[in-house]
């Protein structure tokens, strides 16, 4: 079974991110591959102590486990590929989806980057200004945890919930999205990564801070 996962980091679980998820996640489905969604956005989300926790226990979650962080920790480390998707939030993505970045991240590096050679990309709704900030800002995540991004994220163009609905252009793109996770997940399902040994974690990031 292939499967792509999402994470909605707007608190509006039915707004101008999550048509944009929508778009994206069809194209998948048209391809039967299964696909879920979680609504991270408005939840009560811790964030990154740099406790350095994930780098001694290197058990694959963050020490801190009473959100949903570690619930999508363990669902994108079981996906073929994962979307994130947030709205532009004072010119960058929003308090949630850092969150969910700096902690994912920091487990990823201390139990031997565990996203690695998965596919991923983003999504962004955005009204005016910001959304290249948010897109990198999540585009780096990916990059950062050696995974593959097949495009550009797509930046969907819209204040009220559904105008993004009528930026034919961020549609199209979204669209265009889907069709290419689709296309890769499928081909490095058939033809899967050659096994590496799992890397050691940065002992580099356990030093204590002065």
């Amino acid at each position: 079974m292939i499967k792509v996962l999402a994470i909605n980091g707007s608190p509006r679980k039915d707004g101008n991110t999550a048509i944009l998820i929508r778009t994206v996640l069809k194209e998948l489905e048209n391809e039967s591959i299964v696909t879920e969604t979680i609504q991270l956005g408005g939840k009560k989300i811790h964030g990154c102590t740099a406790c350095m926790k994930c780098f001694e226990n290197r058990d694959r979650k963050c020490v801190i486990d009473d959100d949903l962080v570690n619930t999508c920790i363990e669902k994108m480390s079981e996906a073929d590929g994962f979307l994130f998707g947030s709205p532009v939030y004072f010119l960058d993505v929003t308090s949630e989806m850092k969150a969910l970045i700096d902690r994912a991240g920091f487990v990823s590096y201390g139990n031997g980057h565990i996203f690695s050679g998965k596919v991923g990309n983003a999504a962004v709704a955005v009204r005016r200004a910001g959304a290249s900030r948010t897109a990198d800002t999540m585009l780096h995540f990916f990059l950062a945890n050696d995974m593959i991004v097949p495009g550009l994220p797509c930046i969907g163009v819209g204040r009220d919930i559904g105008d993004v609905g009528q930026d034919e252009e961020g549609i199209a793109h979204a669209k265009k999205i889907g069709q290419n996770m689709a296309r890769l997940v499928k081909i490095l399902h058939q033809h899967p990564l050659s096994k590496q040994e799992p890397a050691n974690a940065d002992e580099r990031m356990k030093k204590k801070k002065k």
